[in-house]
């Protein structure tokens, strides 16, 4: 496949880098030489500088050949734009901009987006899309990490092992015998920096941060098992009134009525302006770093802080400094990857990366096969998959045991109807059935042959 990516930033360099790991011809554009330099020089791409909307940069990229443009620029109209010249100069079937500002958004202004205005396929909203993740993360207290598959019936939990951790060194297959009637799969170990998918005798340790599929109906009972039963969040600080901080008040006043939400914001002009959006949501002006206005938000009282400014070190600090002042936890948005795996021996119980987040909305529509969901696990170690098995696949009809599944992939539950069914070797895999799957990096192309044809395939 050849694609074409509009920015060399953070989304798109790790859109090119997943691309380029899989074969595909992959050419990025960006105005910026220093960051073509560096894709040219980390990257099995082709790098070029130029304005990703002007017709002559995309001819020159190739984009009369292209399958897809994947435009992530800085700026909401340079992608907009060249989706469209994309469409109408170059024919190219597949488009999808990032778009930031929501004013293009808004339910009133649906038809923008139509072939026949504004063709772009698949519009991906950061503030929109982030803004749920933490929501969903508010649902689960005790997980670092929630992914809903298959219309919500399975939840794909990241969990922290602590020393209290009921199951610690316990081999896995042991599992089944200790909760019988639990619907739980453990797919993948992240230990030391160091993250594999285990085997029925590999044993969770201390500090281990593990990722389990379960059945939705069984969470409570699975976070109890790993020790974890903190209470659902009621009251919560959200630290930054950005596009992030707006759309998460949003979506609480909207979904979650039981929840109690406060809004500290240091512009005062921003702080206002979100007052007037909000209902429900009390908005103080102040510096979330300063105690005083932590205080007067009632943080001794507050379940979770939720820390979502433009300011990597400012998110860290004002997390730490709510929970030393008395939140029972913090959620933090870090842009900066390198960060990521300092701050959980900090106290911050769970990071959220826009960049990640943005680049598995990209990546499910990038994949192919009979493939429904993507979402990228700790900076591309691998992906969780929901794809729909096929009459034409060869995992269909055949006992798990049976079945040559690559080194790297790990079947975590499979959704028939409204039953889900969490996998043994004797269980199989029925047509139209939604198979929840972890696939490492360089195994995700063969998942994706996997659910389009035969496994004789590959």
């Amino acid at each position: 496949m050849k694609v074409i990516v509009c920015g060399a930033g953070q989304v798109g360099s790790n859109i090119a880098r997943y691309l380029a790991s899989e074969g595909n011809n992959v050419t990025v554009i960006d105005h910026s030489p220093e960051l073509i330099q560096r894709i040219s020089d980390t990257l099995d791409v082709q790098a070029m500088v130029g304005h990703a909307s002007h017709p002559d940069v995309l001819e020159a990229a190739g984009a009369g050949e292209t399958d897809m443009i994947i435009a992530v620029t800085q700026i909401d109209e340079i992608n907009m734009v060249a989706c469209e010249v994309a469409h109408a100069l170059f024919k190219v079937p597949t488009k999808i901009a990032r778009v930031r500002n929501q004013s293009y958004l808004k339910p009133i202004w649906a038809d923008l987006f139509s072939r026949d205005h504004m063709p772009i396929d698949v519009i991906i909203s950061p503030e929109i899309a982030v803004a749920r993740a933490i929501a969903r993360r508010l649902q689960v207290p005790g997980a670092f990490d929630m992914i809903p598959l298959a219309d919500g019936k399975v939840r794909v939990v990241g969990v922290l092992c602590t020393e209290t951790c009921p199951v610690l060194h316990t081999p896995l297959r042991q599992l089944t015998g200790l909760f019988p009637d639990l619907g739980l799969e453990v797919v993948a170990i992240i230990r030391n920096d160091r993250s594999f998918i285990p085997g029925g005798d590999d044993q969770m340790l201390p500090g281990d941060e593990v990722y389990f599929a379960c059945d939705n109906r069984h969470l409570n009972r699975a976070m109890a098992a790993f020790g974890h039963e903190e209470v659902e969040a009621r009251r919560i600080i959200i630290l930054g009134g950005g596009n992030i901080g707006l759309c998460l008040a949003e979506e609480l006043e909207a979904k979650y009525p039981q929840v109690t939400a406060r809004i500290i914001e240091m512009n005062r002009s921003r702080a206002q302006f979100v007052a007037q959006r909000l209902s429900r949501t009390m908005v103080l002006h102040g510096d979330g770093l300063d105690p005083e206005i932590l205080e007067e938000a009632n943080v001794r009282a507050t379940e979770t802080v939720v820390a979502v400014t433009n300011d990597d070190e400012g998110n860290i600090l004002s997390s730490l400094l709510a929970k030393r002042h008395g939140a029972k936890r913090a959620i933090t948005l870090i842009n900066k990857a390198s960060y990521t795996s300092l701050v959980s021996p900090l106290g911050i119980d769970a990071v959220v990366s826009p960049r990640a987040i943005t680049v598995s909305n990209i990546l499910q529509h990038v994949r192919r096969g009979r493939i429904r969901a993507v979402h990228s696990l700790r900076d591309g170690f691998a992906e969780v998959i929901e794809a729909e098995a096929l009459e034409t696949s060869a995992v269909v009809n055949t006992p798990l045991r049976e079945v040559k599944l690559p080194s790297g992939v790990i079947v975590g539950a499979i959704v028939r109807g409204d039953e889900v069914i969490i996998p043994r070797p004797a269980t199989v895999i029925r047509p139209k059935d939604r198979v929840i799957i972890l696939a490492t990096a360089g195994q995700v192309k063969k998942v994706e042959k996997m659910f389009a044809v035969r496994l004789e395939f590959f």
